[in-house]
């Protein structure tokens, strides 16, 4: 079978691997996005998925626009029976997604029609899911809505971030990926149509959704913490003394009973200051001082005196 994979992000690294393993699959071209600046000094460099396939040795096209002409006839002539993305970044249009015989498949990141969109993960972990998955699908024009052909159930664990949970759902799409392919061509596959009815939307993240409302609940907060880890990232500010000054929270706990105005801090410990919440309370575990290198909660008082009643916002 004579494959084009088109991805960019580290987790169509998997995807790609998974398929140049398969002796029965040829990986005949893959396309990616455009190098882009990077870096303090902003050179150019490869996305991770160009950097993959160069190492096995497999063509890469990197069109700024995968739907122009130009691109299109590119694709053409290498004959792929079906082309293959994953985290991507471009949508393809009618001209591509009628082009190979077998048509074009999307590895996504969610259980489809759950989190249709560009972040599903970190929605999956923020609005306090359980569970999660990979789906691959049929592609047509619309945004993650094609007939599902196969789905993967990874389970979402208390302490998962969006990094963990990226590794994991990274793997699993590997592993889905070369037997649907295969079952395709014996024709052992059943297109099932997706109930729109039941469709949630995964937005984009913003940076500015990192921002603690301490409003919230603490546990809606820790899951917006361990969602948004390691990007956007969350964050606060401080009043009084050190006003303005930027916090970056990486890791929390829980704590039950807590007394005080939300963002206010309701206790001192050992493990770090305890910041009172719209119901509870969250012990701050691990952070970064603006300025400063990340570390513990503990070492962060050790250098940043704190006291009942100090505030944040």
């Amino acid at each position: 079978m004579r494959v084009v994979f088109m991805g960019s992000a580290e987790l169509s690294c998997w995807c790609l691997r998974a398929l140049v393993a398969d002796p029965r699959v040829e990986v005949v071209a893959a396309v990616t996005q455009p190098d882009r600046p990077r870096g303090r000094k902003l050179h150019l460099a490869p996305c991770v998925a160009r950097k993959e396939a160069e190492r096995a040795g497999i063509p890469v096209l990197t069109p700024a626009n995968v739907n122009a002409p130009d691109s299109i006839a590119a694709i053409a002539t290498l004959q792929p029976d079906v082309i293959v993305t994953a985290a991507y970044g471009q949508i393809l249009k009618p001209a591509l997604l009628e082009l190979p015989p077998i048509g074009c498949m999307n590895v996504h990141f969610s259980l489809l029609p759950c989190y249709r969109g560009a972040a599903p993960i970190q929605w999956a972990i923020v609005n306090g899911d359980t569970e999660t998955g990979v789906t691959i699908m049929f592609m047509d024009e619309g945004m993650d809505t094609g007939d599902i052909i196969e789905q993967k159930i990874v389970p979402i664990t208390p302490d998962d971030t969006a990094g963990t949970l990226h590794d994991k759902l990274a793997v699993a799409g590997g592993e889905l990926l070369p037997g649907v392919l295969h079952r395709i061509v014996a024709g052992q596959i059943v297109r099932t149509p997706q109930d729109g009815r039941q469709a949630t939307l995964a937005r984009k993240l913003r940076k500015s959704d990192g921002r603690i409302d301490w409003t919230l609940s603490s546990n809606a907060l820790y899951n917006r913490i361990r969602g948004f880890n390691p990007w956007p990232g969350c964050f606060t500010t401080a009043s009084g003394q050190k006003k303005g000054k930027t916090l970056r929270v990486f890791s929390v706990s829980m704590v039950n009973d807590v007394q005080g105005a939300p963002g206010e801090i309701a206790a001192v410990t050992h493990e770090g200051p305890v910041v009172a919440t719209g119901e509870g309370g969250l012990c701050l575990l691990e952070v970064q001082p603006e300025g400063g290198r990340r570390m513990s909660g503990e070492a962060y008082l050790c250098g940043h005196a704190m006291q009942v009643g100090d505030q944040f916002e």
